[in-house]
């Protein structure tokens, strides 16, 4: 993974990876390098972010809003939106690979790159066509690239990230979510092959996957040494779709239980060392959670302004309901709210892309995003009265859709714990 500070960007590797693209990305790049994207800042005025950064963020918005925001009511509507048909537009023009090695069809840059894209990817005007995105780029890749056999990367990564093929992330289950070292699926070594068995539920894509990056047991050892990640083509005998999950928000992502019944998988899809999977899937979360947090901002900011423009122009009692010291205040209060978030995210953001642990700065945020887009959804809805009870409007689908940030990748309370841990404030088990 190239390791380079916003600005800073050398020469050299700038042209490695910006000569392989193609299409929008490629062209909004090279206009970045000598002329300020709409939106940026002068150079060096940002915290994290280059005009690099913000060329990448407007060649992404011009497909968001011609290739699928046109579309995000009938997904939402279907339950489900065309994975294939998306990754593909979106892998053409070189956006599943940001912070993936060059040699494997990435961009080669750093995970700020990835953090600028997921903040772009918020505009999407729904939570579930994103949070999919993120999954092929953030969640269901970073232990396959870091770890994978160059073999496996070539089989799996390479396509992953052309948009060729749809991955889903395999850990949580029925019986065992955030708890993820009370996994019960099995991967026992027989011959040249793992046979699996077991379940997995909430995986998103589930439906559509064409390989899901899988983390099972693979021995009788301590339940944090004693699990794998393997890629598990979803095409093989034993794999079971056991049912599409019916959600109250992410209407868009289709999410799925899938059972395993001896499904052999060939034991070189085995992803770094046996045995380490519980350590890669903690390494990805970091990532997942940074990716999920930047991913929040710009919906938030979007209802903040949504909701101005709506209380500037709808009366109560003869003045605009923006006009009532509550209103115009409690909307500046969350506004301020989300600044703060942002600065936590940067920080975590750039001290992880120098190479430090940002286990504790990932899971403050996270935990501060969940808790904030829950209380700005409801607060922004209550502004829009009855307007906001409707489909019609994004505050509705916001608050139903990021419900799920204090609930998936680690609950509330597990960031709670982690945080805790760092304090030295948990209790010790006896």
């Amino acid at each position: 993974m190239a390791r380079c500070w916003p600005g800073l960007l050398a020469r050299e590797e700038w042209g490695k990876w910006s000569s392989g693209l193609s299409g929008p990305a490629r062209s909004q790049l090279r206009a970045g390098s000598s002329s300020r994207a709409p939106g940026a800042p002068g150079e060096g005025a940002h915290l994290l972010y280059s005009r690099k950064h913000y060329a990448l963020r407007t060649s992404l918005r011009k497909i968001i809003d011609k290739e699928i925001n046109p579309s995000v009511d009938k997904w939402e509507e279907e339950g489900q939106f065309p994975a294939h048909k998306v990754f593909k537009t979106l892998g053409q023009a070189g956006f599943l690979g940001v912070n993936k090695p060059t040699e494997y069809g990435g961009m080669g840059l750093d995970f700020s790159y990835s953090i600028a894209v997921a903040e772009e990817l918020g505009n999407i005007r729904c939570g579930g066509v994103p949070m999919a995105i993120g999954v092929q780029t953030d969640m269901a890749t970073p232990a396959l690239t870091r770890f994978g056999s160059d073999e496996l990367k070539r089989q799996f990564l390479v396509p992953t990230i052309a948009g060729e093929v749809v991955a889903c992330l395999g850990v949580s289950e029925p019986g065992a979510g955030s708890d993820v070292a009370s996994i019960k699926t099995t991967a026992v070594r027989k011959g040249d092959d793992y046979v699996i068995n077991g379940g997995k539920m909430w995986i998103t894509s589930g439906c559509q996957a064409d390989w899901m990056c899988l983390l099972a047991n693979s021995s009788e050892g301590p339940p944090h040494q004693n699990k794998s990640l393997i890629c598990l083509p979803m095409n093989l005998p034993g794999v079971h779709i056991a049912k599409k999950i019916d959600k109250m928000g992410m209407r868009s992502s289709d999410t799925a239980q899938i059972f395993f019944e001896d499904v052999r998988v060939p034991s070189k899809y085995l992803i770094g060392e046996e045995g380490m999977g519980f350590i890669y899937q903690m390494l990805q979360f970091q990532e997942e959670r940074l990716w999920a947090v930047a991913n929040i901002l710009s919906p938030m900011e979007n209802v903040i302004q949504e909701t101005i423009d709506y209380t500037r122009q709808r009366k109560i009692y003869n003045q605009p309901v923006l006009h009532n010291q509550t209103v115009h205040f409690r909307l500046a209060e969350l506004a301020t709210e989300v600044e703060l978030v942002r600065s936590l995210l940067y920080q975590a953001v750039a001290l992880y892309i120098r190479g430090n642990d940002v286990t504790k700065f990932a899971s403050m945020a996270k935990l501060k995003a969940g808790r904030l887009a829950r209380e700005l959804s409801d607060n922004c809805l209550q502004f829009w009265g009855g307007m906001g009870f409707t489909n019609e409007v994004l505050v509705s689908r916001l608050y139903r859709d990021s419900r799920l940030l204090s609930i998936g990748a680690g609950t509330d309370e597990v960031m709670l714990s982690i945080i805790c841990k760092y304090m030295e404030t948990l209790p010790q088990k006896k």
